[in-house]
């Protein structure tokens, strides 16, 4: 495992965020409040994608994870899906060679076997064009749940535990006992560390799904603004309420006053 779990140890704090996770909410009903279709607000959202990205990237953020398509997105009317699809493939034709450019590695995690063949090539030509960038870390959560990333990675889990040792239940040892760590080693986003700060935009208050095992001490935050309106300055608001929260993971105020005289 990477990154250090946050329920196993605690892990450092920056005034800055090092990772940022946001549930892009709002495309719709922005484009209805405008008497526009529901495509111009996907369409805004895409543009508000590439300036928080470059947002992040000034401010020193490390890791930027984006929900664009979660696995119950799929109930959605069939034409706006298809949209949303062809939006994808269209951004990731525009967006990688700038990306690159500036030192921006890309990841697109989920299951994305349901997608069509060609989307699946230009996901894995990005990803492998970029594999190499350390500026940031961007990833597009598509066709993501967090009940299935919990999933996939025990099936990956207890396989690759049978395949380490295939004679362990005849041998009597027990095949249950499985750690924290051996099953976030196979998470979806084992790569990059636990999200500090958690946004979703567009007036809604719940997770929906989203990055559930990562999320167990990321701070929250919640704003009414619509996905294609969230610029650099509501970002800076966000990053402003993070750095006045209390970081304990589990404690108390006393504590963290301690540790600081004795830094």
């Amino acid at each position: 495992m990477a990154h250090s779990s946050s329920t196993q140890s605690v892990p450092s704090s920056s005034t800055v965020p090092r990772h940022v996770a946001i549930i892009m909410d709002g495309n719709g009903r922005w484009a209805t409040g405008r008497f526009l279709p529901r495509v111009a607000g996907h369409g805004k959202g895409v543009e508000a994608v590439r300036e928080i990205v470059e947002a992040c990237a000034v401010r020193g953020v490390e890791y930027l994870t984006l929900f664009a398509f979660s696995s119950e997105n799929w109930r959605r009317p069939a034409e706006e899906v298809s949209l949303l699809m062809r939006l994808f493939m269209a951004a990731l034709e525009r967006e990688v060679g700038k990306m690159h450019a500036n030192g921006i590695r890309l990841k697109v995690v989920g299951d994305l076997g349901r997608f069509d063949d060609k989307l699946q090539q230009m996901i894995d030509n990005a990803e492998r064009k970029t594999a190499g960038n350390t500026a940031m870390t961007v990833t597009i959560c598509a066709n993501y749940g967090g009940r299935w990333d919990v999933m996939q990675a025990v099936q990956k889990m207890v396989a690759a535990r049978a395949a380490s040792n295939p004679q362990q239940a005849g041998a009597g040892q027990d095949v249950t006992a499985f750690t924290e760590e051996e099953l976030a080693q196979h998470l979806a986003m084992a790569y990059a560390p636990e999200p500090d700060l958690f946004i979703r935009t567009g007036g809604e208050q719940r997770i929906s799904n989203f990055l559930l095992w990562q999320l167990a001490y990321s701070e929250l935050y919640f704003t009414d603004t619509y996905w294609p309106d969230f610029g650099a300055a509501e970002l800076d608001k966000a990053i402003a309420s993070y750095q006045q929260r209390e970081r304990r993971f589990g404690r108390t105020s006393e504590q963290l006053v301690e540790q600081k005289k004795a830094s």
